[in-house]
């Protein structure tokens, strides 16, 4: 089967679209993928930087859309139904197999190259806002690199859970997509701290979804309304910053990590309570999640190096099978 594998850990440089044997089956679902999903760790993988290391060589991608081919008895899947996977054994690759607990059901509405670029950033998304952060209705929500694909998850489940939001963004393409996904208000990166005390009245925000670390971390702090919540979602910026905590003291406010891979690792029916929240979200239109920009899976290194550069807008994915149709994954 076709897959792309990295070969050498020199970032996107590193990997090769090859032919592989296909996975033993045994004991899991087989799933035949039609779409892989795109997303920041996979970059960090290719340049050694993640914290989970794997074996060279080795297939990267978590998160995939297609279906089922074979299933064990009694796991409630059956050959053909349309799923969406998270795999630890890489996702950009013609087939699959995972556990059954990490196949998850796709609602109808939803289409397959959508489905499979939800995985990490929504359910990530979810993570942060639902459990950590505890937001609730009405409350407001600031989304730091709002136009990328983490970013404009984190709007569309904003809207779809009645919270409020404000984008920032780096430019005028990422601040188009952020307001397609459902950003109440957009602000640049550049001055977006005076910007959002201006919206806000002096008053801040509730939460802050921060992807981004670096030099953007202090002024999100000072950007918290009293009792806010600050989510370390990643580093995309480069550096890790660090806390004076007696600024949480000024305001009542809190710092909190998102690792929403360690809890499903931890919590293995996690996954699936949170994909039951989101598919009824999906299921009753509260949740529209946009449509990715689609590539084939040859171009899975020019992905990375789009992200690499900030210049990816939304979410992308890659096409596996080049014969699968765009509307509801199935085949031409």
């Amino acid at each position: 089967m076709r897959a792309v594998q990295l070969v050498q850990p020199s970032g996107p440089d590193g990997l090769r679209l090859t032919d592989v044997p296909e996975p033993d089956g045994t004991g899991g679902v087989v799933v035949d993928v039609d779409f892989a999903g795109v997303t920041f760790p996979d970059l960090l993988q290719t340049r050694g930087l993640y914290q989970v290391k794997r074996d060279l060589p080795f297939v990267p991608g978590a998160e995939a859309g297609g279906r089922v081919r074979v299933a064990p008895a009694g796991c409630g899947m059956r050959p053909g139904d349309r799923v969406a996977v998270l795999t630890a054994d890489g996702a950009w690759q013609e087939v699959v197999v995972a556990e059954p607990a990490r196949v998850l059901p796709l609602p109808d509405a939803l289409p397959a190259e959508r489905a499979a670029g939800m995985l990490v950033n929504h359910l990530t998304a979810h993570f942060a806002l639902c459990r950590r952060a505890s937001a609730r209705p009405g409350e407001s929500v600031l989304v730091h690199g709002a136009g990328g694909g983490l970013g404009t998850a984190a709007l569309e489940l904003c809207r779809a859970l009645g919270l409020s939001t404000i984008a920032v963004v780096s430019s005028d393409r990422k601040a188009e997509a952020a307001r397609r996904a459902g950003a109440g208000h957009v602000v640049s990166a550049e001055g977006w701290l005076q910007a959002v005390r201006a919206y806000t009245a002096g008053r801040g925000v509730d939460v802050v979804l921060d992807p981004v670390g670096g030099e953007r971390f202090t002024d999100s702090l000072r950007s918290l309304a009293p009792e806010g919540r600050l989510v370390v979602l990643g580093f995309a910026g480069g550096g890790i910053p660090s806390v004076k905590v007696n600024r949480l003291l000024l305001r009542n406010t809190a710092v909190l990590g998102a690792g929403w891979g360690e809890i499903v690792a931890q919590e293995p029916g996690y996954l699936r309570r949170q994909w039951d929240e989101l598919r009824a979200l999906v299921q009753d239109g509260r949740l529209t999640v946009s449509a990715p920009e689609v590539h084939p899976l040859s171009d899975a290194a020019e992905v990375l190096r789009r992200i690499e550069r900030r210049e990816a807008v939304g979410k992308s994915v890659l096409r596996v099978r080049p014969t699968v149709s765009l509307s509801r994954g199935t085949e031409n």
